[in-house]
């Protein structure tokens, strides 16, 4: 691996997550200079994943006319329990057959350059922290909320990584010690009651027991089409259980948030991920929730806002990590 870092070369940053992969180069003042994506296929397994984040990199340098020497570094935020000192993916619930992976030494060895790996909504907290909704604020909890949930952790305006570097798995914080069963392995997770995937298998299993609704016409009868996205139309449009849903997932992420307004009392919690756009239907609800549960002198304390960056917040926040 070359070993000079030169400050004024891009840093090359992929966002790896359940849905998709995306790459992007960022200049030294943080600008997007190109992007590339693809999609994670992740049911497909370990190794077609490496390869697509490698053909993603590939094409995202040829897109930029780049080679790898003119890369400050890679950096790699991914969806998961991350090991940072060592670089592996340890386990991902949205990632299936992945334990123990050392994605950074693999794509490291594969381009000859520097590269760091770390929790992809840690990335994001960092970003939104420097760049986005939470400059200005030295404690703040970014929560993603799209196929999964994750969480990130800023304590006197540093990252929190924690002892393994796998801080801020706030998705697997038990809400309902009988709930259902996430993916991690344990019950009740944030994650299996308030994520996407939760949201669109609550409208799946509702429907399929003979609820009617919009969201069945919008996916034109294929229920397996139905994802968190359509059930937001639906909602928006006034559907009762499309509304109900949602208000329950906001609950869920309500009772989530009370524990970090509680353990944390942060200035602020960023919500971002695909289910932030959503906006005030999400939000609102889970105010509430921790207007009336938490401990009055830290709930008067928080602002619980939408994310700032929208879908750059990892891969600029990863190129931010790969420069500290």
């Amino acid at each position: 691996m070359h070993k000079t870092k030169n400050s004024k070369l891009p840093v090359l940053a992929i966002d790896l997550g359940g849905t998709k992969i995306a790459a992007a180069l960022i200049a030294p003042d943080n600008r997007v200079m190109d992007k590339a994506h693809s999609p994670t296929l992740a049911s497909e397994g370990l190794q077609p994943v490496i390869n697509r984040i490698f053909s993603t990199i590939d094409r995202l340098l040829s897109q930029g006319n780049t080679s790898p020497a003119q890369l400050y570094g890679i950096a790699i935020a991914a969806a998961g329990a991350i090991d940072t000192s060592k670089g592996l993916v340890t386990s991902s619930p949205n990632l299936p057959g992945w334990f123990d992976v050392p994605l950074r030494d693999m794509v490291g060895k594969r381009y000859g350059v520097n590269t760091c790996l770390l929790n992809d909504a840690s990335a994001a907290a960092l970003a939104e922290h420097r760049l986005g909704a939470g400059r200005g604020t030295s404690n703040l909890i970014y929560l993603t909320v799209s196929t999964g949930i994750g969480g990130g952790i800023i304590i006197d305006g540093e990252l929190y990584s924690g002892t393994s570097g796998c801080a801020g798995e706030l998705g697997h914080m038990t809400i309902d010690a009988n709930g259902p069963e996430c993916g991690c392995g344990n019950r009740g997770c944030l994650e299996v009651l308030a994520s996407g995937k939760a949201v669109a298998s609550d409208a799946k299993r509702r429907i399929k027991e003979g609820e009617k609704s919009q969201i069945t016409d919008i996916v034109s009868g294929d229920l397996e089409a139905i994802t968190a996205e359509k059930i937001a139309l639906a909602a928006q449009d006034g559907n009762r259980l499309a509304l109900e849903i949602i208000s329950r997932a906001a609950g869920y992420l309500g009772v989530g948030m009370v524990n970090l307004v509680n353990i944390f009392n942060p200035e602020m919690i960023i919500v971002g991920g695909g289910l932030s756009k959503m906006g005030e239907l999400l939000l609102a609800p889970a105010r509430e929730v921790v207007r009336e549960r938490a401990f009055p002198l830290c709930a008067g304390a928080v602002r619980i806002v939408t994310a700032g960056l929208g879908d750059d917040a990892g891969v600029l926040g990863a190129a931010l990590y790969a420069r500290l």
